[in-house]
């Protein structure tokens, strides 16, 4: 009986790590308007981590199921789509929003692979409660196209957080194999929450300290998560079997 060891997130995790570092510091220090070195290196590294959290979905050795993986690696492209829009010349907010928002429709479909939707209503209602509060107080500086847009993927990527940290605890109750795993796209769906209100509130109203620490920070992390919660041992440290 020799061990076999699984595809460690460990030789992804320094490199992703370092690509969001870049992706950080390239939107934190480029001159406004200007394509300088460092909006360069937030250009090239932009796009490479979240390609990096595509690869580490892709090559979970023990997914959740095959539903599971191809739903997140749709999701994780399209959210790879959102990143090049938005980093685009040009006001691509729109289409950068309908990205992530086709990404936030595979992330739903994946979390209903094993859980119908809303099973558990109190994380989800939470969850619409929470993207209702901030929809609210930026209605204000919402300009009136914008309006639709904005209240329609507010309602999805509440609804995705929210059957997200649903699952996580349906499957906890169950002690299911798979609960771990249903822990980390929790965590993943709440952060993903928190770096769109963050962004939401940097954009149409200001204010917020080191945005881009914040905003892309909590938006890697989630990605991240995201990925990790392919591989069914995720967060159970289960990267070694007996056979």
């Amino acid at each position: 009986m020799s061990p076999v060891v699984r595809s460690s997130p460990s030789m992804l995790a320094v490199p992703l790590v370092l690509a969001a570092l870049g992706a950080i510091l390239g939107a934190a220090l480029a001159v406004p308007h200007a394509a300088d070195g460092w909006r360069w290196l937030g250009w090239v590294c932009k796009p490479l981590a979240t390609v990096l959290a595509l690869v580490l979905a892709w090559r979970a050795v023990v997914p959740v199921s095959s539903r599971y993986r191809h739903c997140m690696l749709a999701g994780l492209l399209a959210c790879l789509a959102g990143d090049v829009l938005l980093m685009l010349p040009g006001d691509l907010f729109v289409p950068g929003l309908a990205s992530f928002l086709v990404g936030h429709f595979c992330f739903i479909a994946a979390f209903t692979g094993d859980v119908r939707f809303a099973a558990r209503p109190w994380p989800w209602l939470a969850c619409l409660a929470a993207g209702a509060l901030v929809t609210w107080l930026l209605w204000p500086a919402l300009a009136p196209g914008l309006r639709v847009p904005v209240l329609v993927y507010v309602a999805t990527l509440a609804s995705m957080a929210g059957q997200a940290l649903g699952r996580a605890r349906w499957l906890g109750e169950r002690r299911d194999p798979c609960a771990a795993s249903a822990r980390l796209a929790g965590m993943g769906g709440l952060l993903f929450m928190a770096s769109d209100a963050l962004l939401a509130w940097e954009r149409f109203r200001g204010g917020v300290p080191w945005p881009a620490w914040l905003v892309l920070g909590t938006y890697y992390a989630a990605l991240w998560l995201l990925a990790r919660s392919v591989d069914r041992t995720a967060g159970a440290g289960g990267l070694v079997e007996s056979r």
